[in-house]
């Protein structure tokens, strides 16, 4: 399994492309997987990268099987910066996401309740009585799949920063994520796995304010080559314009 990569480094932050298969923080349920804080612990000598108080630094999380951008802050000062602007929602995420079947509208908005499922704690569902959630979405491309069924390249940002948020969200919507064992039913994700091997979710670009510049920072991070791959395997239908 290949490590993460440095995308952007300076004396108060550091932010990684954690690819695949990595869980960000050291816990029990990593069962066996590779961690994120511990790798940071071994190959970084900063203020935060030994602290297990503060998770090493590292300001928000990723699935398991969802790559891309990870900001960790080296310093307790950066570190409650960012954090401070994750809740405030001024971090602007953007994810790419292949999604089963064609997405009607170009532009969208998904605004539902997330919470717990009481009957199965490991998963999280649209309910009447969870957090307010928002997710916005817009058209990347459309695809045929070796299957001869049709799917959609989205870019999904998400406003709100719920567990697992956009996969409950697009699920609702009636368009599961490829690969998606959770979400997308064992049938489906079964028969995604012949060509694409994990969930195709990517959080690719992010956008926040500097904590020591008061700049604006805007870093991208394009597909990994496997999800580049599972793109090549499909008939394309349709590109959408460049806004």
């Amino acid at each position: 399994m290949e490590d993460p990569k440095v995308i952007f480094q300076d004396n108060g932050l550091l932010v990684l492309n954690k690819p695949a298969g990595w869980v960000v923080n050291d816990a029990k349920t990593a069962h066996g997987n590779p961690i994120i804080q511990s790798w940071v612990g071994k190959n970084f000598n900063f203020p935060l990268s030994g602290d297990v108080e503060m998770r090493g630094g590292i300001v928000h999380r990723l699935d398991k099987d969802t790559s891309g951008i990870l900001l960790v802050g080296k310093t307790r000062e950066v570190f409650e910066n960012l954090q401070g602007q994750f809740r405030e929602r001024t971090v602007k995420k953007s994810y790419f996401a292949l999604v089963h079947g064609k997405v009607k509208n170009d532009l969208g908005t998904i605004s539902e309740p997330l919470g717990r499922l009481p009957w199965n704690r490991e998963r999280f569902g649209v309910l009447p009585s969870g957090k307010p959630s928002e997710t916005y979405y817009e058209i990347m491309g459309i695809y045929e799949d070796p299957n001869g069924d049709l799917c959609t390249l989205l870019k999904v940002t998400p406003k709100t920063g719920r567990t697992h948020q956009i996969r409950v969200h697009l699920k609702h919507i009636g368009h599961p994520i490829v690969s998606d064992s959770f979400y997308a039913g064992r049938k489906t994700s079964r028969k995604d796995k012949v060509w694409c091997s994990r969930l195709f979710l990517h959080s690719g670009e992010i956008e926040f304010i500097h904590p020591a510049e008061g700049k604006i920072i805007k870093l991208s991070c394009p597909l990994p080559e496997d999800l580049r791959q599972c793109l090549d395997r499909l008939i394309t239908i349709k590109i959408a314009p460049l806004r």
